[in-house]
């Protein structure tokens, strides 16, 4: 029995705090609250690897932690975007380009930046340590450029690891390496003199040139202008002098210490809602510096107080943290230094030992434990078993009814007997006469596949316009249709809020207006609309395709496969974010550009193979389909040689005859999409290709009308 939400928890950051919060919640959930985690992309680096990254010893893939799939497995929606404010009046968290998200309970984890806004030319010409995300882009990018000269800000412990490691990697790329670490002051202060000689030792062993007591006035792009006059030239600068809070935490009326949230033992801010943790918290009770090492045991503690405050319990637990902790410090090569209790030991073993820390610490979330399904009832009807099959049906597209189900029942209504109706080809949409006005009807809804409503809602507009733009029309007018889970009202009402706000901006950039709509509540979210749209001439349908027009796509392929792989936690954060990128772009410049197409229709639950076939079987005509001309969502291809494929596949494969897949990219011809691109019959494609791909669109040409075998495929 599943709870009604009472609740709204939200986790803004993604950093080690958060991520351990989320595994902890994905295996023992708090039945009736619902969990957001807001962070700036699909991964989250883990600070404790990231020396170790910059020298080449693990992939970019081994350093991030996967906050989409992490976010699936904790049953938590996640939102790609970064906060900038707190409003604590109207308990709502505001997130550029979406409609404020409102909390019950709230977290705050966003880290540091390392940036220095008061040194002249830091923000055009360096990158800062910190937020790790784009220093470790930028860094990528450099070393495995043609450039070697390096300059990083900040004598510390972070400073000198980089620095070492940096070394390390452009020689090992073969490049003769020119790596200058400065500081105004004495470097390595807060080591213990042992440890301290020894990093010194590392530095110079790896050619790092130590500049102490040294200021900087500019910085430029030649490098870096000292105030003895001198330049040191570099072409990669980076900042890790100093952490400096997010300007908007100084916004939101909280006590802050430095724009440091202030914190109690319980992890609580002076507002006792807004929790905060990591580095961007500072423990009043117990100051300590920034590390890593104090989030990950903040955690455990964390995960439940925020429970307990979620169930409105006062019995919160107090943090209390260690007063020392273990350094483990990167030498640039495979060495590390341990700095504690006065001792400095240092070699390849201790390397070894944190990298063995550091890679169990992040199968953590690579290798997240499989929560055993609810049993069966027993005893049951027969056949349950496999009408239920082998895995979750899919949301979208992908649960739509099979074309063979869905033309059988069609085909038992009567034939409209009002003059004024026409039924088109196809099966969602009719041409309405009233006076001299053409006006078209269509009707959509998707089952949610991702537990975001703002973006739900979108992509099942974007999804519902795609019948009104493929058939040449202006949208017009949309009544919405919507089924939340069982929650109490005053989540209803946050809901409702994002949905309506959420497709509203997008109906209207189509130029429609949502004019009402029903709601009801039941087992799972559903968004769909009813819309209209007006035809200055006859709509486009399906069938006039005509011998020798090419075909257009105008989005890539395989959003069935990577969301059918996303339910199963194997599609990867960024894979997943590209395709609800594309499902939710708005396609109304494209058809604008295809109004003179002789035949279109949009891509969707069916398949382009399965939505070709109705083109040409409505057309009279066949089609010749170069297959690696067809431009697929990055991940799907792979995706599909792993055997993932969405639970309407079968059902699609056999509504198209005669066409029989031998590779992956074959199979994704099947695969169902959601809110997919639109096919057009046209001449002369390639000119129409240049002007969607200059508005931005993977568009391409990807095969030709051919032949009079009606709905024959050829694939070339």
């Amino acid at each position: 029995m599943h709870l009604p939400l009472t609740k709204d928890l939200v986790l803004i950051g993604g950093g080690h705090a958060h991520a351990l919060v989320l595994r902890m919640w994905g295996m023992s959930p708090l039945p009736g609250a619902r969990v957001t985690v807001i962070n700036p992309g699909p991964t989250a680096p883990y600070s404790g690897m990231l020396p170790g990254f910059v020298a080449g010893h693990y992939t970019r893939d081994e350093l991030d932690i996967d906050m989409v799939k992490l976010a699936r497995f904790a049953g938590a929606r996640v939102i790609l975007g970064r906060a900038v404010g707190i409003d604590r009046t109207t308990r709502e968290i505001h997130v550029p380009g979406r409609p404020p998200i409102g909390y019950d309970v709230a977290s705050i984890d966003i880290g540091i930046t390392s940036a220095m806004p008061d040194l002249p030319g830091f923000a055009d010409h360096a990158t800062p340590a910190k937020p790790l995300g784009p220093f470790a882009a930028r860094w990528a990018t450099f070393r495995d450029g043609p450039f070697a000269a390096v300059a990083v800000i900040g004598g510390g412990v972070a400073g000198a690891e980089l620095a070492a490691a940096m070394a390390h990697a452009l020689r090992a790329k073969g490049r003769d390496a020119v790596v200058h670490l400065i500081d105004r002051s004495e470097a390595l202060s807060a080591l213990r003199p042992a440890a301290a000689a020894k990093m010194r030792q590392a530095l110079r062993a790896q050619g790092v040139t130590l500049h102490e007591h040294t200021a900087i006035t500019k910085i430029t792009d030649g490098g870096v202008h000292l105030a003895s006059g001198e330049v040191l030239k570099a072409q990669f600068i980076t900042g890790a002098a100093g952490a400096l809070p997010a300007a908007w935490l100084a916004q939101t009326g909280l006590d802050t210490h430095d724009g440091f949230v202030t914190v109690s033992p319980t992890l609580q801010s002076s507002d006792p809602d807004i929790f905060a943790a990591g580095d961007c918290a500072h423990l009043a009770h117990a100051p300590r510096p920034k590390a890593g090492v104090f989030a990950v045991r903040e955690a455990p503690l964390l995960h439940d107080n925020l429970r307990r405050r979620l169930a409105e319990t006062d019995n919160l637990r107090p943090y209390r943290p260690q007063k020392d902790y273990l350094k483990l410090i990167s030498l640039g090569r495979k060495s590390a230094l341990a700095d504690r209790f006065g001792l400095a030991p240092q070699g390849t073993l201790l390397w070894r030992w944190k990298d063995r820390i550091d890679r169990a610490f992040m199968r953590k979330f690579t290798d997240l434990p499989q929560m055993a399904p609810p049993s069966l009832p027993s005893p049951r009807a027969a056949g349950t078993i496999e009408a239920l099959g082998d895995k979750p049906m899919c949301g979208g597209c992908g649960a739509k009814v099979g074309r063979e189900a869905l033309g059988a029942a069609l085909a038992r209504l009567p034939a409209p007997i009002r003059a004024d109706v026409v039924p088109l080809p196809g099966d969602d949409a009719a041409l309405l006469l009233t006076g001299g006005t053409r006006q078209v009807m269509t009707t959509d809804h998707l089952r949610a596949f991702i537990a975001d409503p703002v973006l739900m809602a979108r992509i099942a507009a974007v999804h519902a316009l795609g019948d009104i733009w493929a058939m040449g029309a202006a949208p017009q007018a949309a009544t919405a249709s919507i089924t939340l889970p069982r929650m109490s009202e005053a989540l209803a009402s946050r809901t409702l809020s994002e949905i309506l706000d959420a497709s509203a901006e997008i109906l209207r950039g189509a130029g429609a207006e949502i004019v009402g709509g029903h709601s009801a509540m039941g087992d799972e979210l559903t968004i769909g609309f009813a819309l209209t749209g007006l035809c200055e001439s006859d709509p486009i349908t399906l069938s006039g395709a005509r011998a020798g027009d090419d075909l257009i796509l105008t989005k890539p392929i395989g959003s069935g496969v990577i969301m059918a792989a996303e339910m199963q936690g194997r599609a990867s954060g960024d894979h997943v974010a590209a395709a609800l990128s594309s499902m939710s772009r708005p396609q109304g410049d494209a058809a604008a550009l295809l109004r003179e197409a002789h035949a279109m229709t949009d891509v969707t639950g069916f398949g382009l193979a399965g939505h070709l076939h109705g083109m040409l079987t409505a057309s009279k005509v066949g089609a010749e389909l170069t297959l690696d001309a067809i431009p697929l969502l990055p991940g799907a291809e792979a995706l599909a040689a792993q055997g993932i494929r969405s639970t309407l596949f079968p059902k699609n494969l056999a509504a198209v005859p005669g066409v029989a897949p031998k590779t992956p990219r074959e199979d994704l011809l099947f695969d169902p999409q959601t809110a997919g691109g639109l096919l057009a019959a046209l001449p002369d494609g390639a000119a129409k290709v240049a002007q969607l791909r200059a508005l931005g669109y993977d568009a391409a040409v990807i095969g030709h009308i051919s032949g009079t075998w009606p709905g024959h495929i050829e694939i070339v």
